[in-house]
């Protein structure tokens, strides 16, 4: 693989996609938020009206592209990257990102998306699946309350109705799904560096990120 390789892994609301998006516009660096493919996948299946308990109704992935190019989400040429911030996709992303199937289906897509070039991966495998030998590992944490006020604020800039002790519920049902889950769970590779970002701004995490890359390129 060419090119350095940092991996940003972290629960609901820790500020992967966001951070990951500002490290890799100011490094000139390729983003890819896999979050962002799965909730594709959640809008594809709820679009098709698939049950979407049903592991084999994915199998229309064998015939549609989900890319990430510049920032945004493509399913073929159509850019879905607000289709796929709706409450549905939401409330669905969890149970369709836990099938065996979906994830190696994208897991196969991500890994050769990060072959080529510098590339910042976000997600909640990526140091223990999708490029287990990155340069660098990150898991970002930040406590329960944190992640919530992030989240809510982010409904309210949308202009969503939205109640902090609903997001707060809704977070700990997130963390505990994709911690649990038999496939590719949510955990921190044994040689990850933890960032705890409860007390710091976005600004102060890309800044730390950035040197952590740095001295780690210049070893």
């Amino acid at each position: 693989m060419s090119g350095f390789k940092l991996a940003i892994d972290g629960p609901a609301g820790s500020g992967k996609s966001t951070i990951s998006a500002l490290i890799a516009k100011k490094l000139g660096w390729t983003h890819i938020d896999t979050g962002a493919m799965y909730r594709a996948v959640t809008l594809q299946a709820i679009e098709l009206g698939v049950d979407l308990n049903d592991e084999h109704a994915y199998d229309f992935l064998e015939t549609i592209h989900i890319h990430y190019d510049h920032d945004k989400i493509f399913i073929g040429d159509r850019d879905v990257s607000e289709a796929i911030r709706s409450e549905g996709v939401t409330n669905n992303v969890s149970l369709v990102s836990s099938f065996p199937y979906v994830r190696r289906k994208l897991v196969d897509l991500q890994k050769k998306a990060a072959e080529k070039g510098n590339i910042i991966m976000d997600g909640r495998d990526i140091g223990t699946v999708v490029i287990p030998q990155a340069d660098l590992k990150i898991f970002l944490t930040a406590n329960v309350e944190e992640r919530a006020k992030r989240r809510y604020k982010e409904h309210v800039k949308k202009g969503k109705t939205a109640h902090i002790d609903k997001v707060i519920e809704d977070i700990v049902t997130r963390d505990q799904k994709d911690s649990t889950r038999k496939e590719s769970p949510l955990r921190k590779a044994d040689d990850a560096i933890v960032l705890d970002t409860t007390y710091l701004t976005i600004e102060q995490v890309v800044e730390k990120i950035i040197e952590l890359a740095s001295k780690k390129e210049n070893d």
